[in-house]
């Protein structure tokens, strides 16, 4: 009866050892999510804010400013995928 106790307990300790990197994995997983996303909000901040400037220097066309501000985001999408792959 003892030995089927231990032999229980063995299995209890390595079934949770076993599942332990797949928590880590996924802790990782969502702090890169929470990376990228972060990356991406403040992107969408910086992309107004080059489009604002843009257009109050007069310096291009709205189409050049819209460009700008395209390029900006979607520098800041790869920046995030970057992070999270």
């Amino acid at each position: 009866m003892a030995d089927a106790k231990r032999l229980f307990a063995a299995l209890v300790a390595s079934t949770l050892l076993a599942s332990m990197p797949d928590v880590s994995w996924a802790t990782e997983q969502a702090q890169q999510r929470r990376a990228g996303r972060d990356v991406r909000q403040d992107t969408r901040q910086g992309s107004r804010h080059t489009k604002q400037d843009c257009r109050a220097a007069n310096q291009k066309s709205n189409s050049q400013c819209r460009q700008d501000k395209r390029d900006t985001k979607q520098n800041g999408r790869q920046a995030a995928r970057d992070i999270k792959y």
